[in-house]
């Protein structure tokens, strides 16, 4: 009998991903670790990886599905998150968009005052 359906795809992006979705992904990659190779025992800690990570534009369905063993998902999650942190700054900083600096040093780049060489103190935007 044949799936009504190609492939699960959740409702929403927080859905725990069923056992049986679980089962299939991990036939699908034979039950090898797409981190390390390693293949996965019966002892050892796995989770559903996303490939491309929802963070970073990714879908949560089957497709985008691979096993993971745990300590190597956490090392990959720390690096998914690093990278869209770092997207958003630097597509902050192409759009002239900076982040308001609570309280500006007097004299620093960030005050809208500044200090010339001759002691004289004028506004930065002069």
């Amino acid at each position: 009998m044949s799936r009504s359906t190609d492939e699960w795809i959740a409702a929403h992006p927080d859905q725990k991903i069923p056992n049986r979705v679980r089962l299939r992904v991990f036939e699908r990659f034979g039950g090898i670790c797409q981190e390390t190779g390693r293949r996965i025992g019966p002892a050892d800690q796995w989770d559903c990886d996303h490939e491309t990570a929802l963070c970073n534009g990714g879908e949560h369905r089957e497709s985008n599905l691979r096993p993971v063993l745990r300590a190597a998902h956490r090392k990959k999650t720390v690096k998914d998150v690093a990278q869209k942190a770092k997207d958003r700054r630097v597509r902050s900083k192409h759009l002239g968009i900076r982040p308001r600096t609570a309280n500006a040093l007097p004299g620093s780049k960030g005050s809208k005052w500044k200090r010339r060489v001759d002691g004289t103190v004028i506004r930065r935007d002069q």
